[in-house]
């Protein structure tokens, strides 16, 4: 073992990544130059087998049904029918907009789970009415990226199915310990917005005409697009919480209903499922050949004896189990300003879950804690992706500035969130442990 070579080996990821290699390259690569060197050349009969496990991990499987479930409702155009209805619904109230957007983001985050595609749809959709609407800029642009990221939290979530394999977890235990938490922010941006409309009126004005260029204002219009998104998430979720299919199956479940939802909508055809599966196939083996190098890096990493070595750093940090845990969720706050959560999921979390699994926590617990701090990656600074989502479709007044501005009290609503969970872990535990039973 060579602890001080692991370091090494961590420190010149991080600089190539900051730099902008490649994220799977510079972790294949990194693992390879330090393996032959330090470990030898028998290092790469081991490689093939770890990852073999990872090619035939069944729960994995969930992945790209996932991404084909999320990509087949943004084009089927449930999002854009979705944020009509809920503009309709809260336009009158003060911050009534915003507050739909929050509703909007939070259904599609258990319909699709994909943030650019809800960041883009929200931002070319509701933030035009917004600003038209006498909304401020910053309020507009923070709750349409936070709301966005609410996908990353509310299952079913791309991240809760990777975090379970590498925590050694049940995906379906996840998805529920999930729910309360991702229910909390949201209301707590609900809370926010309404705080704020109400201080600063001129911020959120309600808007009087909720009937506007001949669109259908009526119950039956506004149920018809509610009721498609709720019977997936139904059957989803309700086949997991109940036990009748796993989060795979389920998965599978939610691609096949996505499909039909975009045929009886009249959307479907060759085109569509053609870029639905182009689409799927990228985003998908963009995620496996990260997660091949992260099993390289990993592997070697761990022959250098480097978990050890931050295993005894940590457990000299004072406060004992709570100030590791501090440090923890700092150091993964920290890395989300400048790293994606598929590169932080893959290169920190499986240092830092075996720690806090030595030192006594609930595996789902902090699983759930990881999850909500790696929502905060998409809003923070310089390199949050959400913000960039935003920029890419937001009309020329609105400036990178006010952006960012705009997430700031978001990315607090998040901090708050996650110290809620860590003051009150029956926010994450309790449902599991209540269906479990």
């Amino acid at each position: 073992m060579n602890p001080e070579a692991a370091g090494w080996m961590f420190l010149v990821l991080t600089v190539l990544l900051l730099v902008g290699f490649p994220v799977a390259f510079t972790l294949l690569g990194t693992a390879l130059f330090f393996g032959v060197y330090y470990i030898g050349w028998n290092f790469l009969n081991l490689l093939p087998i770890r990852i073999w496990g990872i090619m035939t991990n069944f729960t994995l499987v969930a992945v790209p049904l996932f991404i084909f479930m999320g990509v087949m409702l943004e084009r089927s155009g449930i999002a854009k029918d979705l944020i009509e209805s809920m503009g309709r619904i809260f336009s009158r109230l003060r911050g009534g907009l915003a507050i739909s957007v929050v509703v909007v983001g939070a259904l599609l985050g258990a319909s699709t789970g994909i943030v650019g595609a809800t960041v883009v749809t929200m931002g070319l959709l509701a933030l035009p009415t917004m600003l038209e609407h006498g909304y401020k800029n910053e309020l507009s642009t923070g709750t349409i990226a936070a709301s966005g990221t609410l996908g990353q939290i509310i299952p079913p979530s791309i991240v809760l199915v990777l975090l379970g394999d590498i925590i050694g977890v049940s995906v379906g235990d996840l998805f529920m310990g999930a729910l309360i938490p991702g229910l909390l922010l949201v209301a707590l941006y609900c809370l926010y917005i309404f705080i704020r409309s109400s201080i600063y009126p001129h911020e959120a004005p309600p808007i009087t005409n909720n009937i506007e260029n001949g669109v259908d204002d009526s119950s039956p219009s506004i149920l018809k697009s509610l009721i498609p998104p709720l019977i997936l998430m139904i059957m989803v979720l309700g086949s997991i919480f109940a036990g009748i299919a796993s989060p795979t199956e389920a998965a599978g479940v939610g691609a096949f209903g996505a499909t039909l939802l975009c045929i009886f909508k009249g959307r479907f055809s060759l085109k569509i499922l053609k870029e639905v599966s182009e689409s799927t196939c990228r985003l998908t083996s963009m995620v496996f050949i990260i997660l091949v190098g992260a099993a390289a890096f990993g592997l070697v990493f761990r022959g250098l004896g480097g978990d050890f070595f931050i295993r005894d750093l940590v457990t000299h940090i004072p406060f004992g189990k709570w100030g590791v845990l501090a440090i923890v969720m700092g150091i993964v706050f920290i890395a989300g300003f400048f790293l994606d959560f598929i590169e932080i999921t893959f290169i920190h979390i499986p240092v830092l879950a075996p720690i806090m699994k030595s030192l006594g926590f609930d595996p789902v617990w902090f699983a759930i804690l990881f999850a909500i701090n790696l929502q905060t990656s998409f809003l923070t600074p310089p390199f949050g992706f959400a913000l960039f989502y935003l920029k890419g479709v937001a009309p020329p007044q609105v400036t990178t500035p006010q952006i960012y501005r705009g997430i700031i009290p978001f990315v607090f609503l998040q901090l708050l969130a996650l110290l809620l969970v860590v003051l009150f872990p029956g926010l994450a535990t309790w449902l599991p442990t209540v269906l479990g039973d």
